[in-house]
C-alpha cells in the first residue's frame, strides 16, 4: 500500500503543479477561467488526493493502534510522522475552503470565480504554507518509498520548484484579491 500511495503522491504532485500554474495564470487574468481541461484535471487530482487521504487515515489509524498495544508512544521520537499527518489533514481542510472559494460558475457573462476578499485570501494563503509544510516534510520519504538511493540533489529539486511554484501562487491569490477591491 505504501508503494501505491508514493505513486500516487507523485501523480498528485504533477497534476497538483498544472492546477497551481494554470490557476495561477487565470488568476494573474492572462487566460480565461473554467476550462474543460482545467476541470478535468482538477477533478482527478481532487479523486487521488481523496484516495491519499483515505490511505493515510488508514495508516494512522494502524498507527495508533500499535501505540494502544505498545503503551508506547515515542512521541518525542516521532513529531516529524506526526507533523505529516497533522499537516495531511490541516492540507484537507484548506482544499475544501479552496474548492467552496473557487467553485465558480459559467453565465451569460462568461466563467466567474466567486467572492474573494480577506478571509478567502488568508484560508488561500493558509493553503499555500500547509501544502509547503506537507510535501516537504514528506519528499524524502516518498523519495526512499520509490527506491531512490541517494536523492538529496532531487530533493532539492523538488523544493525548488515546489518553492517557485507556490510563491507565484500565493502572489497570484494576493493580485486576485487586489483586483477584486479595486
Amino acid at each position: 500500500m505504501r508503494k501505491f500511495n508514493a505513486v500516487l503522491s507523485m501523480t498528485i504532485f504533477a497534476l497538483f503543479l498544472f492546477h497551481v500554474i494554470v490557476g495561477s495564470f487565470t488568476l494573474f487574468g492572462f487566460t480565461e477561467g473554467g476550462s474543460a481541461v482545467m476541470q478535468i484535471v482538477t477533478w482527478v487530482m481532487l479523486l487521488a488526493v481523496c484516495v491519499h487521504a483515505v490511505i493515510g487515515i488508514k495508516l494512522t489509524i494502524d498507527t495508533l493502534t500499535a501505540i494502544r498495544k505498545s503503551g508506547a508512544n515515542y512521541f518525542k521520537e516521532n513529531k516529524l510522522f506526526w507533523v505529516r499527518r497533522i499537516s495531511g489533514f490541516a492540507v484537507m481542510l484548506f482544499i475544501i475552503s479552496h474548492i467552496i472559494i473557487f467553485m465558480g460558475h459559467n453565465g451569460a457573462d462568461g466563467y466567474r470565480l466567486n467572492l474573494f476578499d480577506v478571509p478567502q485570501l488568508i484560508l488561500s494563503v493558509l493553503l499555500v504554507l500547509t501544502l509547503v509544510l506537507h510535501i516537504v516534510t514528506n519528499i524524502r520519504p516518498l523519495m526512499t518509498a520509490l527506491g531512490a538511493r541517494s536523492g538529496m540533489a532531487l530533493i532539492g529539486d523538488i523544493a525548488f520548484v515546489l518553492s517557485v511554484v507556490l510563491f507565484a501562487a500565493g502572489i497570484a491569490f494576493v493580485v486576485y484579491f487586489v483586483s477584486w477591491s479595486v
